[in-house]
C-alpha cells in the first residue's frame, strides 16, 4: 500500500508531550497509511528516551532522527523531510499546540483539490498569549512585508501539508542560514490557507522567550531583504550632511560668542551622534556579512548522532 502521508514533528525538550501527541495522531489517522518522523533536535531532557520506546512499539510507523546538538527547528524539518517517504508531507508541532485532529482536514482536501500545492494554517485564536506578543507578531508581519519583496502571510504558521513538488523544493533550497516562514512564502506554489485555533501546551515551557523571538524576526528580516542595508547608506549619507552643517554652524556661533565650554559640548555631542550611526550602521553590514560569512563555509544544516527508520 502506497504512503500516504509523513508527518514531521521537530522535537527539543519535550518529553511531556511526545506520548500525548503520537496518541492523538494514531487516533486521528487511524484511515491513513501514514509515518511519523520524530526529530531530536539536542534534547537535552528525556525526550530522546520517549523517543526509543516509542520506535519500539511502532516501528510500522515511527522513525526517530536524533541530532548531535541542537541546531533549530528549521534544520529538524529539513532532516525530516529527507527522510520523508509519503505523498504527501506535514510539519506540526510537539508541544500539542497545534491540534493533529487538522492534519484529516488539509489532507482531504489536497486529496480533493489537485490545483493546490500546499494547506497552509493560520492562526485563528490563541489561549494564554501575552498583549506583547499578539502585538509583536502584528508589528513582525508588517515590517517584513514592507521591506520584503516576498509576501508573507499573517499569522501564517509552520504548520502546513505539501505534496512532493513542495517538498522539493524546500530540499533544493541548501543554506544553512534557514528560516522556514520565509522559505515556504519564497517558493510560491498554490496555497490554501485555513485558519486553526492554537490550544495552551500540554507540557513542559515554551522554547520562544522574547531575545530567541527577536532574533528570529531579525533573521527572516535580513534574510529576505536587502532594505535594512539601503536604509544603514541612506541614514549614513543624511547624518553625514547634517552633522557637517550642524558643525559649521556651531563653530561659527562658538567663534561669534567666545564660549570654550559650549565649543566642547558641541564636539562631544555631534562626535557621539556620528558615532552612534554609524555603530548601528556597522552592525546591519555586519549581521549580513555574517550570514555570507556562514554559508561559505557550507557546514551540512544539520549532523545526525542516531538514526532509527
Amino acid at each position: 500500500m502506497q504512503l500516504q502521508l509523513s508527518i514531521i514533528i521537530p522535537a527539543y525538550n519535550e518529553e511531556g508531550n511526545i506520548k500525548r501527541i503520537n496518541e492523538s495522531i494514531n487516533k486521528n489517522l487511524k484511515n491513513i497509511n501514514y509515518e511519523v518522523i520524530y526529530v531530536n533536535d539536542g534534547s537535552v531532557d528525556k525526550t530522546e528516551i520517549e523517543l526509543n520506546k516509542l520506535y519500539k512499539l511502532d516501528k510500522k510507523h515511527v522513525k526517530v532522527i536524533t541530532f548531535s546538538r541542537n541546531f533549530g527547528k528549521d534544520a529538524a524539518i529539513y532532516a525530516g523531510l529527507e527522510q520523508s517517504c509519503g505523498k504527501y508531507s506535514a510539519i506540526i508541532d510537539a508541544d500539542m499546540q497545534q491540534d493533529p485532529k487538522y492534519l484529516i482536514s488539509m489532507y482531504n482536501f489536497l486529496e480533493k483539490n489537485n490545483e493546490y500545492d500546499q494547506v497552509a494554517m493560520t492562526i485563528k485564536r490563541r489561549k494564554n498569549i501575552s498583549f506583547f506578543k499578539i502585538i509583536g507578531g502584528t508589528l513582525f508581519y508588517k515590517v517584513i512585508n514592507l521591506l520584503s519583496k516576498t509576501e508573507f502571510k499573517q499569522n501564517a504558521s509552520d504548520f502546513r501539508m505539501f505534496r512532493q513538488n513542495v517538498k522539493e523544493a524546500i530540499l533544493s533550497l541548501k543554506e544553512v542560514n534557514r528560516f522556514s516562514k520565509g522559505i515556504t512564502s519564497w517558493i510560491g506554489f498554490n496555497t490554501k490557507y485555513m485558519e486553526y485555533d492554537v490550544h495552551s501546551r500540554y507540557s513542559g515551557k515554551t522554547k520562544f522567550n522574547f531575545k530567541k523571538s527577536f532574533d528570529y524576526a531579525i533573521d527572516g528580516i535580513t534574510d529576505y531583504s536587502d532594505i535594512p542595508l539601503k536604509i544603514a547608506s541612506f541614514v549614513g549619507i543624511v547624518f553625514s550632511i547634517a552633522g557637517f552643517i550642524f558643525l559649521i554652524y556651531a563653530i561659527i556661533k562658538s567663534i561669534i560668542i567666545g564660549n570654550i565650554y559650549n565649543k566642547f559640548m558641541i564636539l562631544i555631542s555631534t562626535v557621539l551622534l556620528i558615532g552612534g550611526i554609524q555603530l548601528i550602521c556597522i552592525g546591519i553590514i555586519g549581521k549580513y556579512l555574517y550570514k555570507s560569512f556562514i554559508e561559505t563555509k557550507k557546514r551540512p544544516i544539520y549532523i545526525v548522532k542516531k538514526k532509527q527508520v
